[in-house]
């Protein structure tokens, strides 16, 4: 059953994620605390994947598909209005991260898959473009990566990991959890069930 128009990602939705992580004392070394981030960053990447499958099942076309692209961009990557500056820090990294994941999935749409390089190639560009200080370049490269892992490629670990810290490495993140989306976009729960 495809998902109507306008409702795979609800500014609600973000924002009962954006509250609990408020509400809770997030530290990026607790397990907890890490694991609930990944889930914001999870649950938006699976809001993608399924508009990514219904575009592919023909239940959007290119259009409508971009429009609802659009419309959970502008919620995820909307500015936040949290007083605590690290958990502020941490969810601009979730943001960050998921940049990326629009923005191949736009270029996927729009243009198809990315046919010059394997994914490895793009990223290890990407990461030569961050330490040239060509910031379009290397996003430009991850978003080409990106396409490809829509379009059934996986993400080598191996090169992931060797990522140094930075936009790169944060993009890559975001891939990472755009390649688990489209091979099972479940529903992350927003309250675990006990």
């Amino acid at each position: 059953m495809s998902t109507p128009p306008g409702e795979y990602y609800t500014e609600e939705r973000w924002q009962n994620w954006l509250d609990r992580i408020d509400e809770e004392d997030v530290d990026p070394e607790d397990e907890d605390s890490a694991r609930l981030l990944l889930n914001l960053q999870d649950d938006a990447a699976i809001a993608v994947a399924k508009i990514i499958t219904d575009y592919e099942d023909d239940t959007l076309d290119e259009e409508t598909t971009l429009d609802e692209l659009a419309g959970v961009r502008s919620i995820v990557l909307d500015d936040i209005d949290i007083e605590d500056e690290e958990t502020l820090m941490l969810i601009d990294g979730v943001q960050t991260s998921l940049l990326c994941v629009f923005y191949a999935a736009e270029e996927y749409v729009a243009e198809g898959v990315a046919a010059d390089a394997t994914v490895a190639d793009y990223i290890e560009a990407a990461a030569d473009a961050e330490a040239d200080e060509d910031l379009d370049a290397a996003l430009g490269y991850c978003v080409q990566a990106g396409t490809q892992i829509i379009d059934g490629e996986e993400l080598p670990m191996e090169v992931a990991e060797e990522l140094e810290y930075g936009l790169v490495s944060e993009w890559v993140n975001g891939l990472d959890s755009l390649q688990t989306a489209m091979s099972d976009p479940e529903v992350v729960e927003e309250e675990d069930e006990s």
